[in-house]
């Protein structure tokens, strides 16, 4: 097995035993959070979540990107564009702190106006992180990053409930994001062995600014287009409105944690490795399709059948109203970790004239549906979702499949082969659960169980090339772990 390979490997199951344990916490302490605290409390913060994660792409201008894309990087690179973050950092605070009077007014909530200006201090806590941030992801060393994660979450975590269970409602979760951006900051420069030395150079930073500011721009029309319904729904509905759906929103979107958000991180660093070798490149991407379509699917359907019954266990009757939002989300959240691979494909290769090219095409999709939610409201806004992820995820395997000479039908085959398969098991096991007689609380065991079998009974009978392709990763991850065991005796 190449060092690469196992370097990759090891990665990823740092990155998701990483991403699978914060989630864990996360998922506890929303439980908490969720039963302590009123639905318009998360809509107020979901707000300021989307000023605060739209202007956070304006920290680094896409140079993060292009230091992890480019093969020569030099002190000076690093340590050049680490001051430059800062710098910009504490621009962002100063302008978002003076804007927060701006953002009450246009969502007609003056409750707003203090949340945002304290919540104007995480652009400075990130700023001072990003660089040993993108440096352990370029030398693909998860370990130090998911210890930081997982750490910082859980005390982040702790404080927020503990506030909330004072009665601070919701400045418990503004104190929660702050305190976790700060542990992870101070963990990060403790553990990393990159410290900023005293240079700075702008020639430095103009040899990355030709990729960074490409990927920067397309970085910006998603971080704009992904929250823009946020902003809509909350200038247009009641802040409990826009809690139900950041709720639902943001459970769909574990989706992407747990399947593609660990291999998307360490797949960038590893295709810029090998942009050079195609047919190694080629089938690095089409395995990593295959994996992820299996595990999308695997999880989409396990959502889809168990929505209502895990909302009302996790979060309480109170969230009822999420229930529907998120099952209209579920029929469009497998576009989104399949397209990330792709959309990677096109990064690592260092086309980011190709990929701002995408976006725009992408995002001008998206602005039709936008306008449907405007005029026509939250539903026939989620239904379009639907139309728009199926018609951006061919667009995005024809850019992709363009770029390293293969075929459309080479990526479309693993998503079309699941998607088969997760229907066949839901409706599989939809019939059969109606044959049985149980408590709600243990049938929402059984339904999950009865699903994932027929998953994997039907992937085997039909033999997709996805279940081979993640049976394969398994045998690889042990085959690493009984090479480090034989070695350590």
């Amino acid at each position: 097995m190449s060092r690469l390979k196992q370097q990759g490997i090891k990665a990823f199951i740092w990155d998701f035993s990483g991403k699978l344990a914060n989630q864990g916490v996360s998922f506890v302490i929303s439980i908490f959070l969720a039963r302590l605290l009123e639905p318009a409390e998360f809509g107020l913060i979901a707000m300021i979540m989307v000023v605060i994660g739209m202007t956070s792409v304006f920290t680094d201008v896409g140079l993060g990107s292009a230091l992890i894309q480019r093969k020569r990087v030099l002190p000076i690179h690093y340590a050049s564009v680490f001051y430059f973050n800062v710098f910009v950092s504490l621009l962002l605070t100063l302008i978002t702190y003076y804007s927060a009077g701006l953002i009450a007014q246009f969502y007609q909530n003056d409750a707003l106006l203090p949340l945002v200006q304290v919540m104007s201090l995480s652009f400075v806590i990130n700023g001072f992180s990003s660089i040993q941030s993108t440096k352990l992801r370029k030398e693909l060393n998860y370990a130090i990053l998911t210890k930081a994660g997982f750490i910082a979450g859980l005390i982040g975590g702790v404080i927020g409930v503990t506030i909330a269970f004072q009665g601070f409602g919701v400045w418990s979760l503004v104190v929660q994001t702050l305190v976790s951006g700060v542990v992870y900051n101070l963990l990060l420069w403790s553990w990393s062995q990159w410290k900023p030395s005293w240079l700075f150079s702008v020639k430095a930073l103009k040899q990355l600014w030709g990729f960074g500011f490409r990927m920067f721009l397309a970085g910006l029309l998603d971080a704009v287009f992904t929250r823009l319904d946020y902003m809509i729904i909350g200038n247009l509905f009641m802040p409990a409105t826009l809690g139900y759906f950041q709720r639902a929103k943001s459970l769909n979107l574990l989706v992407v944690q747990y399947s593609s958000g660990s291999l998307m991180s360490v797949l960038f660093p590893v295709l810029a490795q090998v942009k050079n070798d195609l047919p190694r490149f080629r089938k690095i991407a089409i395995k990593m399709m295959g994996i992820i379509s299996f595990i999308v699917f695997l999880l989409l359907g396990g959502l889809y059948l168990l929505s209502e019954e895990l909302i009302i266990l996790l979060f309480g009757e109170k969230w009822l109203p999420s229930v529907h939002f998120f099952q209209i989300l579920v029929f469009s959240g497998f576009a989104y970790p399949v397209s990330a691979l792709l959309v990677n494909i096109l990064s690592s290769r260092g086309n980011s004239k190709g990929f701002l090219r995408l976006e725009v095409f992408k995002k001008s999709l998206v602005s039709i549906n936008l306008l449907v939610l405007y005029f026509f409201g939250i539903n026939s806004y989620l239904y379009g979702l639907m139309v728009t992820s199926v018609f951006g995820l061919s667009l995005n395997i024809f850019f992709a499949t363009r770029e390293i000479k293969s075929t459309f039908f080479s990526f479309l085959e693993p998503i079309v082969d699941q998607a088969i398969i997760v229907i066949l098991s839901v409706v599989s096991a939809v019939y059969l659960i109606s044959f049985m007689d149980m408590p709600s609380e243990i049938l929402f065991f059984v339904e999950g169980f009865l699903f994932t079998i027929l998953y994997l009974i039907f992937s085997w009978i039909f033999k997709t090339k996805s279940y081979y392709s993640f049976l394969d990763q398994i045998i690889s991850k042990h085959k690493i772990t009984l090479l480090e065991n034989t070695k350590a005796l």
